[in-house]
């Protein structure tokens, strides 16, 4: 075969090479945005389902929970029962999920619908979507599809909190799980196009790995939510979930020395760089999943903004991330990524400072614009270069095992971020709301006790507005002091819990002096898989 001819050996197979590009990145843009859609809504669907905050927030971290404990599993079911199948059946589960968003009319649907099966959706369709852009396209042609697909999700990252804030706020946000549903049927309008890319390496299946991996992530995001409302067990989650991790590793060198298939080479974790790529990969998650749970609660439920005014509120942290992880990666030059890496944790880490005093003082969205925009500038350029630092070290042939255990490692940093700034969040206004109606001058001591209950059921997850209508029967004195409560409770919480993603990015600026010393490879463009 002629250069030329293998050149444009995928234009043969695909047929329409630009138009399953377009299609390849359309699906990416839905799982990035969804997400976003969700963070913006908050206020609107706890208000049309009748539910809570921590319920809804609840299922964002189960979604992105179940996302990374089946990533792994994922890769491989796409490996047995084929890469264009896996896809597809990725893609079905989202739009079950987006449908049942938009159909949905309690907080089980939405949990088992969008956040479960939606989650292993996700989980089938990202290393499926890999592997068919490695086997559809060649050479430049692929590099340009990575990018294009790379693009796609650093654009919904960008745009999703303001589209989402305006379809819900002029529209409906159910709207939005609707055009979702519309796109993923465009894409599946043209898996004809798709050519299956076929598997050559073991069949063999390590479901004991595969439990173990679901058991230890489950179990410790799980423990997290169950201590969030409240529930029991909540240390034998923790310590099942540790011990799942940690058998884990066992069990992964111990099917290496005997030669049997595992969920994944646990030779990979012998490169420095790798396993401090990782780590850094995982806290970026744990702070942008703090960052971006507080944040929405703030400006929703405190300054009690709709979804449009939030999503432009948060707007500053989702542009600059995208504008500056498009100039670091065209500018970083001969600059080597870990210093990057170590730049952007800094500045998430000064950002996040920044905004802790600001909390209970700003009146307004925009006045958390200048560290937001140096919390995102930080993201940028991490975003930019960890996937090329993580995976430069790696082989082509393992590229794919390694990008994802890497979107594992990123997947439960984020769930991690959500359900744990989420819990510190709810455990906080719940302490402070106690204490400052025990300690009240204005509630009859015979009520305080009362009162304190109800404000740890209830109140804690309340705009103003809502508790003011909840106490209408209330003297007015009893109404303002509550009120009052409420108001001074919540800032000090949300500072709290801001408290979980600096200690993210503050870890993640630690490690990246480890990273330095690990004398990663100089900057350069992304391996393939860095988009996903």
């Amino acid at each position: 075969m002629t250069e030329e001819s293998t050149a444009h050996g995928s234009d043969r197979q695909s047929g329409h090479p630009g138009l399953l590009a377009i299609l390849l990145a359309m699906a990416m843009f839905v799982l990035v945005v969804d997400t976003s859609l969700m963070n913006v809504s908050i206020s609107a669907v706890v208000r049309d389902l009748g539910t809570t905050v921590s319920g809804v927030q609840a299922a964002i971290a189960l979604e992105a929970l179940v996302s990374a404990a089946f990533i792994l599993i994922g890769s491989k079911v796409g490996d047995l029962i084929g890469r264009k199948r896996a896809y597809v059946i990725g893609l079905l589960g989202y739009a079950t999920g987006a449908t049942a968003m938009a159909l949905a009319q309690s907080l089980t649907a939405v949990i088992v619908f969008w956040a479960i099966i939606g989650g292993i959706g996700a989980s089938l369709l990202l290393p499926a979507m890999q592997s068919l852009v490695h086997g559809n396209f060649e050479g430049d042609a692929q590099k340009k599809v990575y990018a294009l697909v790379g693009a796609a999700a650093a654009i919904a990252a960008a745009v999703g909190p303001l589209l989402g804030g305006f379809i819900t706020t002029y529209l409906s946000w159910r709207l939005a799980f609707v055009l979702e549903v519309v796109i993923i049927a465009a894409v599946l309008s043209g898996i004809g196009l798709v050519r299956d890319v076929p598997y050559t390496g073991s069949r063999g299946v390590d479901g004991v790995g595969a439990l173990l991996s679901v058991l230890g992530m489950g179990g410790i995001v799980l423990g997290i939510l169950v201590w969030q409302e409240g529930g029991e067990a909540v240390a034998g989650l923790l310590v099942a979930g540790a011990a799942a991790l940690l058998g884990l590793a066992f069990w992964l060198v111990r099917r290496k020395r005997a030669g049997a298939p595992a969920l994944l080479d646990p030779d990979l974790f012998r490169s420095k760089i790798f396993r401090l790529g990782i780590t850094g990969q995982m806290l970026q998650q744990i702070a942008l999943g703090g960052v971006m749970i507080a944040l929405p609660i703030y400006l929703q439920m405190v300054l009690e903004y709709n979804a449009m005014q939030a999503g432009l509120s948060l707007a500053p942290l989702s542009l600059s991330m995208f504008v500056v992880a498009l100039l670091a990666g065209k500018k970083a030059g001969a600059r080597r990524p870990s210093t990057v890496i170590r730049w952007g944790f800094l500045l998430v880490t000064i950002g996040i400072v920044v905004l802790i005093p600001i909390v209970p003082r700003a009146d307004f969205g925009w006045g958390l614009l200048l560290p937001l925009v140096v919390a995102g500038s930080g993201l940028g350029l991490l975003v930019s270069q960890l996937n090329n630092y993580t995976l430069a070290p790696i082989s082509e042939e393992r590229v794919s095992e390694a990008a994802g255990t890497n979107s594992a490692a990123g997947s439960f940093g984020l769930s991690f971020g959500l359900a744990f700034a989420g819990a510190i969040l709810l455990a906080t206004l719940s302490i402070t709301f106690t204490s400052m109606a025990e300690s009240s001058d204005v509630l009859p001591p015979a009520d305080q006790q009362h009162v304190a209950q109800v404000l740890e059921e209830d109140a804690e997850v309340m705009s103003n507005t809502q508790l003011e209508e909840l106490l209408a029967g209330q003297p007015p004195a009893i109404r303002d002091e509550i009120v009052r409560i409420n108001t001074d409770a919540r800032p000090i919480a949300l500072q709290v819990a801001l408290l979980v993603p600096l200690a993210a990015a503050f870890l993640g600026f630690a490690n990246s002096f480890r990273m330095v010393r690990a004398d990663g490879p100089p900057a350069a463009a992304p391996k393939g898989a860095a988009p996903f």
